[in-house]
């Protein structure tokens, strides 16, 4: 491991509420002044609405990059902030160890969307999203495997100590 991968971090990294920093926004200044706060079942009935649109119009087959891309462009036509391929350092006994984790998507600072494009989903990707959950501080994630017939076969939503 290289030196410069380790910064010293007195509070744990919460990408649910962090503001975005160093990462070019693909969102205008428009778009985010513009959007409502939603509450966290109105944002996954968004990015269910959105992924269903997405598996519509290009079906199973592709690759996730793909699947991706085109959920990001739907949820920006939504109007809802997302970002794509968000870091996710792990806090190690009080250092931010950056190794490499990435967030396929983060949806209004709340939601973490990982995507697949595989023939099931396993346990190991609930246990993925568990981890990124717990590391990030979200409460609520959605796994959504584009390599199904009907997109409901491939959707699973895990909840990480959820306020009520």
């Amino acid at each position: 491991m290289m030196v410069n991968e380790l910064t010293q971090s007195s509070s744990a990294f919460s990408a649910c509420s962090a503001v975005k920093r160093g990462a070019v926004n693909v969102f205008t200044a428009e778009i985010a002044e513009g959007a409502e706060m939603m509450n966290v079942n109105e944002v996954t009935e968004q990015i269910i609405g959105a992924a269903i649109e997405v598996h519509r119009a290009l079906g199973p087959g592709l690759l996730e990059s793909a699947y991706e891309a085109c959920l990001m462009h739907e949820l920006t036509e939504r109007k809802v902030y997302a970002e794509r391929q968000r870091a996710l350092p792990v806090n190690y006994k009080g250092v931010r160890v950056d190794c490499g984790y990435r967030i396929d998507l983060l949806v209004e600072r709340e939601v973490i969307v990982e995507l697949k494009a595989v023939a099931r989903i396993e346990p190991i990707h609930e246990a993925q999203l568990l981890s990124y959950l717990k590391l990030s501080g979200c409460h609520l994630g959605l796994i959504i495997n584009f390599n199904v017939k009907q997109l409901k076969a491939g959707l699973r939503r895990l909840v990480n100590n959820l306020p009520e």
